[in-house]
């Protein structure tokens, strides 16, 4: 039996979208030349560009949730082209560049999609923002911009009264500014993505995959009310990769949260004073994530939590407490809202591993996944789903050959209880570490 994600219905991206079409479950017996599971970032770009390869076969996408409701609806709305966190302290400046390219890639790709289907997911190229409230963020931030110099990308400080006339508070001291980065409002873009797949692909929500077998040389996916057996199956399924047998032991679930406002109104966005629609991510990689929206809401997310049981690892009472926590990171940016309250309050599960790398390839014969995305889904999703494809399609590019010499084998996790004893300490200090950035 695989273990299934279990979400909250709290994620203020989803909620805050008009209810989704209903879409076929998947009933019955199907056969298809491509299976694609996982409907996130990686699950959609590899449908889509299986049927530029192959606009004749038959493709499934499946999903055990609506679009959108899994981790790719549910991040803080990012879209980097920069190597992220640790990808960015590699020691080799030309494994850095590929990583570049990689993004720049999914963002041109996202780019040419929103514009040709018209969705509607208040997509910006308005840049990044890397915050610093005290000294170790500082030393961070000055870190940083030494990676930058050294990658050849632009950035430039802001402090002052430059910075607060931005994010409408003067609780950070400093900041460094990136141009290449993208904002959007991630559930409206994962389901305009779905909503606009090409005609070959058949998209199952709500439809959960229990039991996966080899049959001969098909592989037969069993579902509650149906099967479906293919030639070749290819995984976007990030974390839940291992409950299909393959990467277990190598990756490990963490469910970052976050809390949200309703939209400032009049009166409350004067006494914010500051701009809409910037993101900040913290100089201090355990630090606060700050998001203000193009309709006025002020999101904060900086609580980590390690997962094994998924979305059964979080009770409502865990929940309320990370509100709360969010609630004081929120005032003491803001005390002047403090009658604005926090409306929704959510988690997402991803997959990091312990060397932080990315799994991209074939796990069996005509089994392919991408998984493990280290917290940046949204253009590691795209890029990895498009160029998986790709290589389940044979066809070849420099593109393909870069992602390869990126990715790996993600490390070993040493057995339970040691694994879980060991993330959570880890957590708890470097929560403890940047407890001045929170």
């Amino acid at each position: 039996m695989i273990h299934l994600p279990n979400d909250d219905n709290c994620c203020g991206w989803y909620a805050s979208l008009p209810p989704s079409a209903i879409q076929k479950r998947l009933n019955g017996d199907e056969k298809a030349d491509f299976v694609v599971v996982g409907a996130g970032f990686a699950g959609l770009a590899i449908a889509r560009r299986l049927a530029h390869h192959a606009p004749t076969a038959r493709i499934l996408l499946i999903d055990a949730q609506q679009v959108g409701q899994g981790a790719s609806g549910r991040n803080s709305g990012f879209v980097i082209d920069l190597p992220h966190k640790f990808a960015l302290e590699h020691p080799n400046p030309e494994h850095k560049q590929k990583i570049l390219r990689l993004n720049r890639y999914a963002i041109s790709l996202l780019v040419t999609l929103i514009e040709q289907h018209n969705i509607d997911c208040q997509w910006s190229a308005t840049g990044k923002y890397q915050g610093a409230v005290g000294r170790r963020g500082q030393a961070r931030l000055d870190h940083f911009a030494q990676l930058m110099r050294e990658l050849g990308e632009p950035c430039h400080n802001v402090e002052g009264k430059a910075l607060s006339a931005v994010l409408g508070t003067s609780y950070y001291q400093r900041a460094i500014y990136t141009p290449g980065s993208y904002l959007m409002q991630p559930a409206a873009l994962v389901r305009g993505l779905a909503d606009n797949l090409p005609e070959n692909v058949e998209r199952f929500e709500n439809s959960p995959i229990r039991s996966l077998s080899r049959e001969g040389k098909r592989w037969l996916l069993q579902g509650d009310h149906g099967s479906v057996s293919t030639p070749t199956l290819l995984l976007g399924t990030s974390i839940f990769t291992r409950e299909f047998g393959w990467l277990k032991h190598r990756l490990l679930p963490v469910m970052t949260f976050a809390s949200w406002t309703r939209p400032l109104n009049e009166t409350e966005t004067d006494r914010y004073g500051g701009q809409l629609n910037w993101g900040l991510t913290p100089a201090d990689h355990a630090g606060t994530t700050l998001r203000m929206t193009i309709d006025g809401r002020i999101m904060v997310r900086n609580t980590y939590k390690y997962v094994p049981q998924y979305g059964h690892s979080v009770s409502n009472s865990l929940r309320q407490k990370i509100q709360q926590e969010h609630r004081q990171a929120f005032l003491a940016r803001y005390p002047e809202l403090e009658a604005v309250p926090l409306t929704h309050t959510w988690g997402g599960t991803y997959a990091i591993s312990r060397n932080f790398t990315n799994f991209f390839g074939q796990l069996d014969d005509g089994v392919y996944a991408c998984a493990c995305d280290n917290g940046v889904g949204a253009a590691w999703g795209t890029v990895s789903g498009t160029l998986l494809a790709d290589l389940a399609a044979g066809v070849d590019s420099s593109l393909l050959a870069d992602i390869q010499a990126v990715t790996g084998m993600p490390a070993l996790n040493p057995p339970e209880p040691f694994l879980g004893l060991g993330v959570r300490s880890k957590i708890r200090f470097a929560k403890w570490q940047s407890r001045s950035e929170l």
